[in-house]
């Protein structure tokens, strides 16, 4: 039976605990094994570069790999190559490294998509904040650069505040309460992912305000803030569908299979208007076909 090491960035948010659950399915369906590789200190360099060694010792058939940072764990990969151990790079994409395939979806695009959509809502114009991931991740770097393009192309919004909360819902809330203490007016949060913006639905709470703000993952609990109203939208960064393309990728690879270089995954803004699809948990959330997903990337 083939073992896939599949590493994960944290414990902390629910699209990995996705990410993980999608590999275990696709591993179960073609009769491999997943062993899985997360920092018990969130997107920790150091945790993240030992695992990778303990990894290389357990010798695992492949592994399914999303650096906690954008350049800093070339080294530790180049290791897993150099000891055999063919490698998927997914969700976060590394410059460097030899790789099976990467797997993942357009943050740009998706970061200026979500954005739009808060600009819409606000009537083309006000004074928006902007909350940020890691600042080392390259979801972060992209989703950035998307929201500050499409502010750029929105000649009414301006960008007020643009502050790093770390893909963590606390840091996101304490974050959002400075923000709300010293600016004079926001009238819309753009935040790099869904637990960001739970953390800043709790800060709005605990103000007593209320303001339009999107996320990233469609995650259950951005799609219940949805059905509530204190979520506008939220793009469906699907990181349990891009962990199961990931994990078969590598499944298919060492079965001899071709696999492309790259696939991408379609996103969808998620909203009121269809947020159905979304609203269960990702127990009950299906992955995608390999069939469907790979049909025009070939």
């Amino acid at each position: 039976m083939a073992v896939i090491a599949v590493f994960t960035k944290n414990r902390t948010n629910p699209a990995y605990a996705a990410a993980r659950l999608g590999a275990d399915r696709v591993a179960a369906r073609l009769g491999a094994r997943v062993a899985h590789y997360v920092p018990d200190k969130p997107d920790d360099l150091a945790e993240q570069r030992a695992l990778v060694e303990r990894a290389i010792a357990e010798r695992p058939d492949s592994a399914v790999f999303v650096p906690v940072h954008a350049t800093a764990m070339s080294d530790s990969v180049r290791k897993l190559s150099a000891a055999g151990i063919p490698t998927v790079n997914y969700l976060n994409r590394l410059a460097e490294g030899r790789f099976v395939t990467y797997v993942g979806s357009d943050d740009y695009r998706l970061a200026r998509d979500i954005a739009s959509h808060l600009f819409q809502r606000i009537g083309g114009k006000g004074d928006i904040v902007i909350l940020e991931g890691m600042p080392a991740a390259v979801t972060s770097q992209e989703r950035l650069r998307g929201f500050r393009d499409a502010a750029r192309d929105s000649p009414g919004i301006r960008i007020a505040a643009s502050r790093a909360a770390d893909y963590q819902q606390e840091t996101a809330r304490s974050v959002t309460a400075a923000l709300l203490a010293g600016l004079p007016r926001i009238d819309g949060i753009l935040c790099a992912n869904d637990v960001m913006a739970l953390g800043a639905i709790e800060a709005l709470t605990a103000a007593g305000r209320s303001i339009p703000l999107v996320g990233v993952n469609a995650i259950p609990e951005a799609i219940t803030a949805i059905k509530s109203g204190k979520l506008l939208a939220t793009a469906d960064f699907d990181a349990m569908a891009i962990s199961s393309i990931a994990t078969e990728a590598a499944i298919r690879h060492l079965r001899g299979e071709r696999v492309p270089a790259e696939i991408i995954l379609p996103v969808r803004i998620v909203n009121a208007a269809n947020y159905q699809a979304w609203d269960k948990p990702f127990e009950e959330r299906e992955c995608p076909k390999w069939e469907e997903v790979v049909k025009d990337q070939n």
